[in-house]
């Protein structure tokens, strides 16, 4: 509102400079970038990186699948924090254990595994998540998950288009401002020999 009562008063100003009108007329332009294009931008950004996201989802609930292993023994290391954050922004404790389980075609397999169970004694059962050739994976991305990063994404491109916008304002405004200041200087360095003498240079 600034910027519009600013080009108001100064169109009506008898003293007004034609670099007032400019800077209030820059300033206005920026507003209107800052509150109309950067969120439009922002929510372009954030609707195409959800779209994305939300391909990926499917994709990896696809290609991945939730099985049950059987410890055999916990692996050496102590429970670790674990946050993958294609998954989930919760970080939750892991334990590192060496389990038996089944591929889907029948396959027995065995290896290393991290499971947020705290059950993981000899013989007991964990939830894991392997592709379809039976290997260890991680979790599929859910939909929400997808969703947050994308809402934040687009906040971060709207944020970063106004804050480019006035960072071009306050570059435009600076440039201005030198100028007028560099045509005092001549003006001033002109008028300076007749500085104080009355009916000089007439």
């Amino acid at each position: 509102m600034r910027a519009v009562s600013g080009v108001w008063r100064w169109r009506h100003n008898p003293l007004r400079r034609a670099t007032d009108r400019r800077e209030a007329w820059v300033t206005l332009v920026a507003l209107l970038l800052m509150v109309l294009a950067a969120p439009a931008l922002g929510w372009l950004c954030g609707s195409l990186t959800d779209g994305v996201l939300q391909e990926s989802v499917r994709s990896q609930q696809e290609q991945r699948r939730a099985t049950t292993a059987v410890v055999v023994r916990r692996s050496a290391g102590a429970a670790r924090l674990v946050g993958d954050p294609e998954v989930s922004s919760e970080r939750t404790p892991q334990t590192s254990v060496v389990a038996r389980w089944k591929a889907p075609d029948g396959t027995p397999r065995s290896g290393r595994v991290s499971t947020p169970s705290r059950i993981v004694d000899p013989g007991s059962r964990v939830r894991i998540w392997t592709d379809r050739q039976g290997r260890p994976a991680l979790r599929p991305m859910d939909a929400p998950t997808a969703r947050t990063h994308a809402v934040l994404a687009g906040v971060g491109v709207a944020l970063l288009g106004a804050a480019l916008v006035e960072g071009g304002r306050r570059l435009i405004v600076w440039r201005m401002v030198h100028r007028r200041y560099e045509r005092l200087d001549r003006a001033w360095a002109e008028a300076g020999p007749d500085w104080g003498r009355t009916g000089t240079g007439s």
